[in-house]
């Protein structure tokens, strides 16, 4: 299996605190040549998975996002996870729970005809599926703009903080998460700006010109603007196995509403979950775990989340992954 180092972890890192970092930069702040970074990067994209992308947040796209659990038969959860996989409305495909269940995020305009059309028509017509819960995320304590911490102790804070110094929103308003932050909703030319950064959020200004037909300063002009105003995320997508993961599982709990932000708050803390979640359903809140073994996830279960507050977790093991937030994993 590719292993990575120190150096890579390093790449990583820098990715996560500045997506469209310069290379020169990067290689500045983990004292190395911009050669040895490019070349990193090339092996880490290649070999491993690497990508980075960029992706609307909800309130800038005007869309609502689902936890959607389909049960299947294990002859045809495979080719039902590969279709969802491929459509551009649906994002962290997995299958879970011995190979029967399949976890997709489907994301929904608010309104009109169509809004639900693949939560309500499409996929109870799917042969092979024998049930289907749907569960509206409400509130995400962690994931999405905020970084998993298992790919991003590599730099100590210096560092961190010569990336940010650079960075086009060092100096202005995080509203990613701000539940009273004004919504900047994306025009026609955001979205094919969106769609080129979607498949790789690195592309250099002259290529995301030639994608949107525009120039490269319009591009750098109105990136910069999407970027100060929260209006889009970037995320890293590799291999958790990659970062010493070998168990990863979705924790369904079911938290005394009274306490579930604080719950939920807490559990954001901690570094073996990479998603928690508020969401609608039986379960109210969602989480995603990666550990190192079994034994570690056990631990975690009985140590650190057996609070009187969370009255029941449903635990499903995430055997894998078709897509994560756009990268699809079908091979």
């Amino acid at each position: 299996m590719f292993v990575l180092d120190e150096l890579d972890r390093g790449l990583i890192h820098a990715l996560h605190v500045d997506a469209r970092a310069p290379f020169t930069l990067v290689a500045e702040v983990l004292g190395c040549s911009t050669q040895t970074v490019v070349r990193r990067y090339r092996r880490l994209y290649a070999l491993a998975g690497l990508r980075v992308v960029a992706l609307p947040t909800p309130r800038s796209s005007g869309t609502n996002q689902w936890f959607v659990r389909l049960t299947a038969a294990t002859r045809s959860a495979h080719d039902i996870a590969t279709a969802l996989a491929r459509r551009p409305d649906t994002s962290w495909v997995r299958l879970t729970s011995g190979g029967t269940e399949i976890v997709a995020i489907i994301h929904t305009p608010p309104a009109g005809q169509d809004a639900h059309a693949l939560l309500l028509r499409d996929i109870p017509r799917t042969a092979g599926i024998t049930a289907v819960s749907a569960h509206q995320m409400l509130h995400m304590y962690l994931g999405g703009p905020t970084a998993w911490r298992g790919r991003i102790g590599a730099l100590d804070a210096d560092q961190e903080a010569r990336l940010r110094a650079e960075s086009p929103t060092a100096d202005g308003p995080d509203t990613r998460n701000a539940p009273d932050a004004a919504a900047h909703l994306l025009k026609d030319a955001d979205r094919r700006l969106l769609s080129a950064l979607r498949k790789d959020a690195r592309l250099s200004y002259a290529e995301l010109a030639a994608a949107t037909g525009t120039t490269a300063s319009t591009v750098a002009r109105r990136l910069a603007e999407l970027r100060a105003r929260g209006a889009l995320f970037f995320d890293i997508d590799i291999d958790p196995a990659l970062l010493g993961v070998t168990v990863s599982a979705l924790l369904w709990m079911e938290v005394a509403p009274a306490h579930l932000d604080t719950v939920a708050t807490e559990l954001a803390r901690h570094e073996e979950l990479a998603v928690v979640a508020a969401t609608t359903g039986p379960t109210n809140l969602v989480a995603h775990a990666l550990c190192g073994d079994a034994a570690a996830l056990h631990h975690y279960l009985t140590r650190r989340v057996a609070w009187d507050a969370v009255t029941r977790i449903e635990t499903a093991p995430v055997l894998r992954t078709y897509k994560a937030a756009t990268t699809l994993r079908l091979g």
